[in-house]
Order: structure tokens, then sequence, then C-alpha cells
């Protein structure tokens, strides 16, 4: 491995000369399209070079980041990650080349030092190489910043010295599984690098099927518009739906952009500060915050008179003005509330008001009698006579409810309630007999 003080100056001196020198400008200077694609008329193509600056946009991809590149809609980049692994990795740029499509590359370093062909074949088709530290870490989020800018540079001089001219090596690098921390941010910043997340992804490192990764790839862009798509060109999956995944973004009218690096020979691309946003709000959809306040001059600073300065109301006045509040007009002759007041400007204390005309005038309302209820038979306690006979113990549970009648059942009911007569209704009988007599 090599060490971080060598790999540290080796990557001071390639940013300056990949920034300073005209080597990246050739890549931009010949966009491919489907009219450069020789034998596939069809061919998807690339529809245009976007140049960026790194140091005026650290950090893109909507997934982590307030910004992302500034594509239009239906404008896709594709990105790939861990190569080069051969088996694989030729096959996803015979795929590409088959479309004239470019992408970028993020190399790991030690697949760099195993595979150094492999990293030059990217740039010789014209795909833009990044990288992904030395030995893919998932743990830079959490492990040391000297262990973790060790890891960056020796990715960056493991990926360089593969390549026949290392100035073409672009300062993209994107952190293994997106775990970013700001300390490694902060670190990549400070290089003039750029750090890549994404915009949307296909799960094509999961165990997966080829048909999910593409389901995946389109939903998402579907969902999205545009933006930057994360693959893995060491996946076999990824091989088997890429071919797929080209031929479906035509359809609907998706086009590929190709991204490099701003050089002296090579300005940024020219862009606005709100087309760095996935979404910018629009001023003409509702916001949740208060909209934005015109600049604007009043045209006289005068003032209207305060109510001190208010002489309304006052006698002699038009009749509309003598009308007071809620349409009451005054008479004739009659002076506004000011004179009615009487109000003498000397005094400290306002005048009393008079006492009735607080009071609120009584109404006779009808006594509302409480419902009548229809009398009943006497209620008597057990001993109790009525008439010439005495009530027993058995009767008085009756007694004490009183007879309403008789339904049809042979129960006794009082009120709805029915009252079982087994085995007593010799009793009730006798009692009713009774109170007739009495009565």
């Amino acid at each position: 491995m090599i060490g971080s003080v060598s790999a540290g100056a080796g990557i001071k001196r390639f940013l300056c000369l990949a920034l300073s020198s005209g080597l990246l400008s050739g890549i931009a200077a010949h966009p491919a399209s489907a009219a450069d694609c020789p034998g596939h008329p069809d061919a998807l193509g690339t529809s245009r070079t976007l140049v960026v600056d790194p140091r005026e946009h650290p950090r893109i991809g909507a997934m982590q980041y307030a910004e992302t590149l500034p594509l239009n809609d239906h404008e896709v980049v594709l990105t790939f990650d861990d190569g080069p692994l051969p088996r694989n990795s030729n096959q996803v740029l015979d795929i590409l080349a088959s479309q004239c499509v470019k992408a970028t590359f993020f190399i790991i370093g030690r697949m760099a030092q195993a595979y150094p062909e492999g990293v030059r074949k990217l740039v010789d088709a014209g795909h833009t190489v990044g990288t992904h530290t030395q030995n893919h870490p998932l743990s830079m989020d959490r492990m040391p910043i000297e262990h973790a800018k060790q890891e960056i540079d020796d990715g960056i001089a493991s990926t360089a010295a593969a390549l026949a001219d290392p100035t073409v090596l672009a300062p993209f690098f994107r952190i293994p599984g997106l775990l970013r921390a700001d300390g490694v941010e902060d670190y990549l910043a400070s290089q003039g690098i750029q750090a890549w997340s994404a915009d949307f992804l296909a799960d094509d490192w999961r165990h997966i099927s080829s048909s999910r990764v593409y389901d995946l790839a389109m939903k998402r862009l579907e969902d999205k518009g545009k933006g930057i798509l994360l693959l893995h060109d060491i996946q076999a999956r990824t091989v088997a739906a890429l071919p797929r995944i080209l031929h479906e973004l035509k359809v609907p009218g998706y086009r590929i952009v190709h991204v490099v690096p701003a050089t002296a020979q090579q300005p940024a691309t020219p862009t606005e500060p709100q087309q760095w946003q996935l979404h910018p709000v629009s001023e003409k959809v509702a916001i949740s915050h208060w909209p934005k306040i015109p600049n604007f001059v009043f045209a006289s600073a005068e003032t209207l008179p305060g109510p001190s300065d208010l002489h309304w109301f006052e006698a002699g006045t038009s009749d509309h003005a003598r009308s007071l509040p809620y349409g009451v007009p005054l008479s004739p002759g009659t002076a506004g509330p000011r004179a009615a007041l009487a109000l003498n400007e000397d005094a400290t204390d306002l005048p009393i008001p008079s006492a009735d005309i607080f009071t609120i005038p009584e109404k006779s309302f009808a006594a509302i009698a409480p419902p009548t209820r229809r009398a009943g038979p006497p209620i008597v306690a057990e001993g109790e006579t009525v008439g010439r006979a005495k009530l027993t113990s058995a009767d008085a549970g009756y007694g004490a409810r009183g007879v309403r009648g008789k339904s049809r059942s042979g129960r006794f009911t009082r009120g709805g309630a029915h009252i079982a007569g087994h085995g007593r209704r010799g009793s009730l009988k006798h009692l009713v007999q009774v109170r007739k007599r009495s009565v």
C-alpha cells in the first residue's frame, strides 16, 4: 500500500496538473451522439457534456445533499462503482459503446492495482474516471479522519498509477456505501475534490434479479424525472439489466449527459443556482413560508389624521354623517355624540352614566305547570287498613306499587312494567275488591 504522505503529495500534483492542463478538454470537446455511432443508427447516444467545477459545488446528489447536477428534465447521468472487474466491467463497456453512451466510473484503488488495463480501457473509451477509496471500507462515517484521509489518498494514487496519463483522472469521489461524514466531506472540499452521492439507486448490489434491477431503475427515474443513477459494473445482474435500461430510456425521450471537470481551457458550463436543485421551488407553487416582499417606494409619506383630530358627527353635518352606527339616524337638530355627552373639557372626571341604562326590562312568561299524572290507587303500607280489610305481607309488595291494570297474558302492569301474578292473583283480587268497596 502506498504511504499516506507520498500519496498526499502525489494527489496535490495530480490535481494541479489536471486543472491547469487542457488534457481533459479533449473529452468534453467531442460529445458522442447517435449520429456518431457507426452501425447503430438507433443508439441512445450522449446528448451533451456537462462541465462542472468541483470547488464551486463540492457536494452533489439529492439523496444526501442540497445540490445535485444541473440537469434538464429527462436528463440522466450514469455512474458505476467498485470496478474494474474484467469479467463484468468489460461487458458494461461493450454495452455502453453499442449505444455510444458515456458514463462516470468510481474506481477502487486495489481493483486498479489488480486490473490497471481495465482502468485504461475506461479512459480510452472516453468515460470519466473518479475514485472510490483504496479498500472500499463501509465505515467512513465513523473511522478516524486520518484513516479516512489515507483511504481517499491511497485510492487516488493507485488509480492514477494505473493510467498512462494521471492528469485524466477526474477530481470526483464517491464515499463507499454513501456513508458520509462531515470530516470526510470537508477534507475532500479542501483538496478540490467533488463528493458525489446519487439521486436514485437500482439496488443492484443486493441479491435481486436483473429484471428487478431494471424495474427499480426505471420506476425511480420516472418518479424523479431526471438525475444521477448509481449502478455497479462488477455485478452480473447489472450487466444483464443494462441493455434493457438503455433501450427503454430512449422510448420516453430520456437523454444521457456526460460529466467532466472544468479545466483552464474548458470552463464550467454556465448555470443558474436553482438549476443545482433536483426540484427547485417555483414561486407559482404554494410554499410553506412567507412569500418574498417586493422592493417598492411609497408614493408619498402623508399620514392620516389621528382620532383626536377627527371632528366627525358634530351638529350641522350631513344626514349621512349624522347617522349613528347600525343605521340609527339622529333627529334633526340633535347634536352628535360629543354634544350629547356635554363633556367639560376642563373637568378631570367623566360624567357618570345613569343607572337606568343598565336596567334590563323584565318580561312576563306564562307559568309552565309540570305534567300531571293520572291518579293511581293509594299506596298503603303493610298492616294499614283500606276500608275494612287489612293487608298481609304478601299483598303489601303489590300494594306498594299499585295496580294499574291487567294484560292479556294475565300479568298486572303499572307504568309499562309487568308484574307476575302467579299464586297471588287471589290476594290481588281481594285487594281490588276491598278498594272498590271502600270507594
